[in-house]
């Protein structure tokens, strides 16, 4: 093997330290701060992107707060609109219902007046009733005619008891 004999091998150590020395230059001073400055790159924009979601994050938190506010301020004023809407359909309901009542107790008066005239005038017929009945009644057990004034004696003493 050519590597390990003993008279080329001291001109491969010295080719071996050039290369290397070349080779580490070329790294430090090109490769490696390429490098960097695309990690350094990336890393800003990373810590750009991070801070780009905080404040989106922020900005949405804010959007929902509102976004909850404005459902509470609504659901709290459609409450109040349909217990204004109650109360005056209520209010609405008892004058109606008040009204009504009014009405039913003005007829239930009147007929209660036109029952008791009614009943007066019933009254008022049955003597006369009762002396036409009593004088025929007598008429047919008799089988002739009853002195009216007699009968109507009879019937005021009769309704008197």
């Amino acid at each position: 093997m050519p590597q390990l004999a003993l008279e080329t091998f001291v001109p491969q150590l010295v080719w071996l330290a050039i290369v290397f020395l070349v080779l580490y230059v070329l790294m430090a001073r090109i490769a490696l701060p390429r490098i960097g400055s695309v990690i350094e790159g990336r890393r800003e924009r990373i810590l750009s992107d991070l801070d780009q979601a905080a404040q989106s994050k922020a900005q949405t938190d804010a959007a929902i707060a509102a976004y909850e506010k404005a459902l509470a301020e609504a659901r709290a004023k459609a409450h109040g609109i349909a217990q204004a809407t109650r109360d005056a359909l209520a209010a609405e309901t008892e004058r109606k219902r008040l009204d009504i009542e009014g009405k039913l107790n003005e007829k239930i008066a009147a007929a209660e007046a036109a029952i008791k005239a009614t009943k007066q005038t019933a009254l008022g017929n049955v003597r006369t009733v009762a002396v036409d009945v009593a004088g025929a009644i007598v008429s047919q057990l008799l089988g002739e005619d009853a002195d009216k004034a007699a009968t109507e004696r009879a019937v005021d003493a009769a309704m008197k008891g």
